[in-house]
């Protein structure tokens, strides 16, 4: 993986560049639709390529691991090959997922003991087995296998679980580089910097993952519930550390307001579920505001989803025709908000990545956040 800076904003410390991966060329700041089992919800491939623009979608290990297994996905060479998907694939560790299981899974120095959400059957994940199995999945970017703590945590174990992390990390950097990709194309590991709120912490995290010097660099425990702008201070904290000619990438966020912020404090990367699982509750997020599309008022509204009459699907559907799909339950008023609402996320990425390439970023941000989070 090569990446490589083409603009820096003067105003502030937003960026934009070019990654390159064996599946393809990502231009940053860039949003990543969520993929979690190896579809992003109601969304069709072919949308996603020729509708939407993605450049690349996120699988998850953890799911992946418990279905459709390892064992299938080799055979059709790897999830490129198993979803009929050409560009490039990141995926997650699992160590969001099993932070997610508190009720379910035990953590020793080993790895994590957890038990499935489906079947209740208990697995192991060690960090050489994580990576084990990123390879088998094929992502052109694996993620380090982490401990991501909840919100608010006590300092001594945030202490504890970030120095956990760091030791799983030498173990994952270990392993990755006494193995090889299975499938034809190289793949990038990318460690995780934790600490929750603690500046501290963070600081020394993300000076021990500077140091191992990786093809590009993960902020993790974030958006885990702590307010806006402690996410933003250790964003910005974070950021000021990780080397410049490396990608960074914010997990889980997140609004497009906290995208644009974050993109200012000079983050590269981002991907969150709340566009599509957003959208299937009937919210639209669109360039004047965000719209519940099951309220009343839009019943006889024949205008298009976005005010400004920007289309993100491949027909102009009225707002009181996407309405009444909710209210039949049609399945494809699900997938027209989906739709729309990711094409938004990767219109508002565009939008920031050429103003900070014509240098008035800061302008275009500032003017963009008070019509984005407005509610219609």
């Amino acid at each position: 993986m090569k990446f490589r800076l083409q603009a820096t904003d003067p105003g502030s410390a937003a960026r934009a560049g070019i990654i390159e991966t064996g599946h393809g060329v990502i231009e940053t700041p860039i949003f990543m639709p969520v993929g979690t089992l190896g579809t992003v919800k109601a969304v069709h491939q072919r949308e996603l390529r020729d509708d939407i623009g993605a450049q690349i979608i996120l699988g998850n290990t953890y799911h992946l691991y418990l279905r459709p297994g390892t064992g299938l996905l080799e055979q059709t060479g790897g999830l490129h090959g198993f979803i009929g998907w050409d560009r490039p694939i990141l995926t997650d560790s699992g160590g969001f997922q099993v932070y997610s299981l508190a009720d379910n899974r035990k953590i020793t120095e080993e790895g994590v003991r957890f038990k499935s959400h489906i079947d209740g059957s208990y697995h192991f994940f060690s960090p050489e087995g994580v990576m084990d199995i990123q390879r088998s999945i094929g992502a052109d970017i694996a993620m380090a296998f982490d401990e991501c703590t909840d919100w608010p945590v006590d300092y001594d174990y945030a202490r504890q679980a970030m120095e956990r992390t760091h030791r799983w990390l030498d173990r994952c950097i270990a392993r990755w580089n006494e193995t090889r990709p299975r499938y034809g194309h190289d793949q990038s590991l990318f460690p995780i910097v934790q600490g929750s709120t603690f500046p501290d912490l963070r600081k020394q995290s993300a000076e021990y993952i500077a140091s191992r010097n990786a093809d590009g660099n993960a902020i993790g425990g974030l958006s885990v519930g702590e307010p806006a702008e402690e996410m933003y201070a250790m964003t910005e904290l974070v950021c000021n550390i990780l080397p410049p000619d490396k990608p960074r990438y914010l997990m889980g966020v997140g609004t497009p307001a906290n995208i644009l912020e974050s993109i200012a404090l000079g983050v590269d990367m981002f991907d969150c579920v709340m566009p599509t699982r957003n959208a299937r509750n009937g919210m639209l997020f669109t360039t004047q505001g965000i719209i519940n599309i099951k309220n009343a008022k839009w019943k006889t509204d024949f205008t298009p989803l976005d005010p400004e009459g920007i289309t993100f699907v491949d027909t102009e559907y009225s707002k009181a025709y996407l309405r009444h799909l909710f209210q039949t339950n049609e399945i494809l008023g699900k997938q027209i908000a989906s739709i729309h609402n990711l094409g938004f996320y990767l219109w508002l990425v565009r939008q920031a990545r050429r103003h900070i390439i014509e240098g008035d970023f800061v302008t275009w941000k500032n003017q963009m956040m008070p019509k984005i989070t407005r509610r219609l």
